[in-house]
């Protein structure tokens, strides 16, 4: 899972970046060039609990990439901003899973909005408008190129360009009229007729308003407000300090807890984004649990038994048998795999068995 973290210059998205990743990246560069990149593991304490049951030799916890992308330079006639951004951090920004777009919603004397006053709903706007001007620019080039290629090739050639020339229209209209792709409510067979172009406005995206810490009392009422007229598929808010947060992690946790009271912080920044980054992408995570390792495996929700053999190997999604399953509360209520099976918690599942959060699977399968 990778997540492009995006904002405009100086709303503090690479102070967001050293919090999730506790990185020392340079901040403060004002839309600098310089891409960062770091992996962060997924909070989960469940892997702890089971480990003090099964006692492994290591413990593996999902993880999650974060990119942080320098800001676009501002469209003009002509020039699209988004597309003048070096090609590998276009590449980056366009192979991401979904964005962390930083807003910036703090007053700094000592560092001033560019723009001379903080307005998260006017910087939201401009750069969601950056991401639909670079997606209408392909949605043009592609249409120009059906226009040629539509009319040659195999019969089933032209009709799978002539499907795919009327989703791009779809989206050309609705791009003309402000619309991101992901409130176009494309089915299926649309999604993968454009599953190649990497759209931008296509994406999930998480918006976190980055407030001062004077800020924190009113941040619950911002993040509605701003939800309000934020009204698109796919799309969560929600609000941090990054620089509190970025201060919090470099505390002992002894500290860090009595500072987070004093602020009245219950749960770190940290938690918070990777929980609502799994919400945003629809996942949950699996559990696989022995002497050998206990880990946490991320999937799509509604993903079967055997995507989940074939996210730990593929050999145990072509000889798969059955699921051992147990749910993890039964599992750590009764201490064993062995307790669990004769109190008829663990149960025999199929392929088509839609795996849940919190299962512990063992899969059983044909070499």
């Amino acid at each position: 899972m990778q997540i492009a973290i995006v904002g405009l210059a100086g709303s503090g998205k690479t102070t967001v970046f050293n919090t999730l990743t506790r990185g020392h990246a340079e901040t403060g560069g004002y839309g600098g060039v310089t891409l960062n990149v770091g992996v962060v593991k997924v909070p989960d304490p469940r892997l702890e609990t089971l480990a003090a049951i099964f006692k492994p030799k290591k413990i593996i916890h999902a993880d999650v990439t974060y990119a942080d992308l320098p800001a676009p330079p501002a469209s003009s006639e002509g020039h699209v901003g988004t597309e003048e951004l070096p090609a590998d951090h276009l590449a980056r920004l366009r192979d991401s899973d979904a964005l962390l777009h930083v807003v910036r919603a703090f007053e700094d004397p000592a560092n001033p909005h560019p723009e001379g006053s903080v307005d998260p709903a006017r910087d939201l706007e401009r750069l969601d408008l950056e991401f639909l001007l670079a997606d209408l620019s392909m949605a043009e080039r592609r249409l120009e190129r059906l226009k040629t290629s539509a009319r040659h090739g195999s019969p089933a050639e032209r009709e799978a360009a002539e499907r795919e020339e009327a989703v791009v229209v779809r989206i050309h209209a609705g791009l003309q009229g402000g619309t991101p792709i992901r409130d176009l409510g494309l089915d299926a067979d649309d999604e993968k007729a454009i599953r190649g172009f990497r759209f931008l406005s296509q994406k999930p995206v998480l918006v976190l308003l980055n407030v001062g810490e004077n800020d924190l009392p009113e941040a619950p009422a911002l993040v509605t407000r701003t939800a309000a007229g934020y009204d698109h598929h796919e799309a969560l808010v929600e609000a941090l300090s990054a620089k509190i947060e970025m201060e919090l992690g470099e505390l002992e946790p002894d500290e860090a807890a009595v500072f987070m009271d004093e602020l009245g912080i219950a749960e770190s920044g940290l938690n918070r984004v990777i929980a609502l980054s799994y919400r945003l992408l629809g996942l949950v995570s699996f559990l696989t649990a022995g002497p050998d390792e206990v880990r946490a495996w991320p999937v799509p929700d509604g993903s079967t038994a055997v995507d989940a053999a074939g996210t730990i190997h593929t050999d145990l999604a072509k000889g798969f048998i059955r699921a051992e399953t147990v749910g993890y509360e039964d599992l750590v209520t009764l201490g064993s795999m062995a307790e669990a099976r004769k109190a008829g918690k663990l149960r025999s599942e199929g392929k088509t068995y839609r795996v849940r959060d919190g299962d512990v699977l063992e899969i059983l399968f044909s070499r």
